[in-house]
């Protein structure tokens, strides 16, 4: 499959799982490190009016969508590809691969109770895992150089994010050129609902931004569609 789709200035990899995984799984045996982000309806608007970001998301390796809405916006409608977004497909086989290859990984979250949340995730769905260490990133308070020595004093394979954006985007695009590791791997919050509370909120929060996202993408759809006709 490997085309691409551009939705909000944003140019997004339309790859099946398995290709997906084909990517990760040879950046994980290569260097400089390899960015891959996967991003969702949400992430999308929270970047809209960040044009640095958007342009240095266009230099990662592999930009992934996290959510249906995207593909839907884009008019693709292959039943595969929207039912392995909606089975979260490419996130089971990827944690699949680092559980079976204890794969040594680095956490970064937002706050104490995310963390906790996330390390009990991985407990349970990827128990093979090698947690070399974990780091609070605040947008307030950021302290890149002590995460970043802390990254790369731990000997790791794997970054893992679950930040928000534009939060995640910005570390990655500042850090990436002095991170020792073979793969950032840049979830966000909406991929994974981390406790029975959050799949409600996040069931209701993402029907709201599904209705922000569809409106903005009309309203794109209209100015591009007055445009031509001058």
């Amino acid at each position: 499959m490997s085309s691409r789709i551009n939705v909000l200035d944003i140019d997004i990899d339309n790859f099946t799982a398995k290709e997906a995984m084909k990517e990760f799984v040879d950046s994980m045996q290569s260097e400089p490190i390899s960015i891959i982000e996967m991003v969702t309806a949400d992430s999308l608007m929270q970047m809209r009016d960040v044009t640095e970001l958007k342009g240095g998301i266009g230099c990662f390796d592999l930009v992934l969508a996290g959510d249906t809405t995207i593909l839907e916006s884009a008019d693709i409608a292959e039943k595969r590809c929207l039912r392995e977004i909606r089975e979260r497909t490419f996130l089971k086989m990827l944690l699949r691969y680092i559980s079976k290859n204890h794969k040594r990984v680095y956490l970064l979250v937002e706050t104490e109770e995310e963390g906790q949340e996330f390390l009990r995730f991985l407990e349970y769905h990827c128990r093979g895992a090698q947690i070399g260490g974990m780091a609070k990133v605040s947008a307030k308070d950021r302290a890149d150089d002590m995460i970043v020595n802390a990254i790369n004093g731990a000997d790791i394979d794997c970054v893992i994010s679950v930040m928000s954006s534009p939060l995640q985007e910005d570390f990655v695009m500042k850090n990436k050129s002095v991170l020792n590791a073979n793969v950032w791997l840049g979830l966000g919050k909406e991929i994974l609902p981390l406790n029975k509370t959050g799949v409600v909120q996040s069931r209701f929060t993402q029907f709201v931004i599904k209705k922000v996202f569809q409106k903005e993408m009309e309203k794109r759809k209209r100015v591009e569609a007055q445009s031509l006709q001058f």
